[in-house]
């Protein structure tokens, strides 16, 4: 009885040890991830790589005129951080599966909102969130291993270049960098902090017992910036009881009770805190 105890304990263990053992080996199409900023854009594509292997690719590995996943495996990934152009069409951020059509004269690149389909698997073209068309290059040079890179980066754009075997895809790609870079400069040099950034440096100097003076500064451009809000004007009425400015703290504080009031979403309960702060201070 315990020698068939033992000898299924040995079972049970080699069992165990099957089902978690793993070999792991090269894959034949190895997995890559391009990571790129273009312009203020962030881009990050995932893909496997097949090899040429001596084949023959476009018209015959990969047929002509019907849908590729563009690489090996799962469908190749393609994500991106801010409103971009394609070829002059909008594409909104987000990640998106790339699939291509390759044709002898012209490529129709789709960039497909589905990420789940392994492959083309059960692609829908109405599922596309944009479609565009360009054209191939024949080159001299043998790209042995798929490859998906960027080049031709100028300020503001790229090209998104597809290349293997003597076949070489360009995609244009345009960011709207000018216009960030302009809102920026308007932030930062003709605007200056916002009204939230002068606040929480307020806070902080004020719950880290820092230059109270530098605080009611800062309270006051955010009180400066942004007149309905109330709690900013509490804040500044605390700051001024903790400064020993007893009559101009309650004055803030009335000044908040006044416009909690007119606030159509409510007080969020500072009228009550104005006036527990008003009391103290009597």
């Amino acid at each position: 009885m315990k020698t068939i105890k033992l000898l299924s304990l040995a079972f049970a263990t080699v069992l165990a040890f099957s089902a978690n053992a793993q070999i792991k080996s090269p894959q034949p199409s190895p997995v890559a991830k391009v990571e790129q900023k273009v312009g203020l854009t962030d881009f990050t594509v995932e893909y496997a790589r097949p090899g040429k292997k001596d084949r023959a690719i476009f018209g015959e590995l990969v047929p002509f005129d019907k849908m590729w996943r563009t690489g090996a495996n799962a469908s190749t990934k393609v994500e991106i951080s801010d409103n971009i152009k394609i070829n002059g069409a909008e594409l909104k951020a987000g990640k998106y599966a790339l699939y291509t059509i390759p044709g002898k004269e012209e490529w129709t690149i789709i960039f497909h909102n589905n990420l789940t389909y392994w492959g083309i698997g059960d692609y829908k073209e109405d599922e596309d969130a944009l479609r565009i068309k360009v054209k191939p290059t024949t080159t001299t040079n043998i790209v042995e291993s798929f490859t998906i890179d960027f080049g031709s980066f100028t300020t503001t754009g790229a090209n998104l270049l597809l290349s293997w075997d003597n076949v070489s895809v360009v995609i244009p790609i345009e960011t709207d960098a000018k216009a960030q870079i302009e809102k920026q400069i308007k932030e930062v040099l003709v605007d200056g902090p916002s009204a939230g950034s002068y606040a929480s440096g307020a806070r902080y100097y004020i719950e880290n017992d820092m230059d109270n003076d530098q605080a009611l500064v800062w309270i006051t451009k955010a009180i400066e910036k942004r007149a309905d809000a109330f709690w900013y004007v509490h804040d500044k009425a605390k700051l001024l009881a903790k400064m020993g400015n007893k009559k101009e703290a309650i004055a803030a504080a009335n000044k908040s009770i006044e416009v909690a009031k007119t606030s159509k979403n409510g007080d969020y309960g500072y009228i009550e805190r104005n006036e527990k702060l008003i009391e103290s201070l009597k």
